[in-house]
């Protein structure tokens, strides 16, 4: 019984074989590649450095905008950005200041307890921070420790 299963598909395949001629060509089609989009990191002269979204058909413009423009005293001939690569992570992940408890900010390099909770109360006071750069009206937090952690944090979502 098993050799004439055999046998009927050895004779199917004789059969279909000799239908359908070699010499025809075949045609292969490939997908075509997608736009690239994902996320991007924006440093050097931004207001709020750090990893935004990038959609098909954005700009330059379009991501300097989103990280909060160009600062006030800005060399707008530079301008950092870096494409992670496929399957590479995006690099550090940022501390959201408008949104991390108090823990969080204080495990940042030079904040401590005293300063996290004066970070905390000034969003508390004021609303949400608009740029990281407004870290400096708060009493206590000079240039140095803002320089010290500015690639590290971030007020954007």
């Amino acid at each position: 019984m098993a050799a004439l299963l055999v046998l009927v598909i050895i004779a199917g395949g004789v059969v279909i074989g000799a239908k359908y001629p070699r010499d025809n060509p075949v045609e292969i089609s490939l997908p075509t590649a997608p736009e690239p989009s994902g996320n991007i990191y924006v440093g050097g002269e931004v207001n709020n450095p750090g990893i935004y979204p990038v959609a098909v058909g954005d700009t330059l413009e379009d991501v300097i905008q989103a990280a909060g423009g160009f600062t006030d005293n800005a060399d707008t001939g530079y301008v950092e950005l870096i494409v992670p690569g496929q399957g590479k992570v995006a690099g550090i992940q940022k501390i959201n200041i408008n949104t991390a408890d108090a823990w969080l900010l204080a495990a940042l390099p030079g904040i401590g307890d005293v300063r996290a909770g004066a970070i905390v109360a000034y969003r508390k006071q004021n609303g949400p921070f608009q740029d990281i750069n407004e870290l400096l009206k708060i009493d206590g937090f000079g240039a140095v420790t803002l320089e010290n952690i500015k690639d590290l944090i971030t007020v954007a979502d």
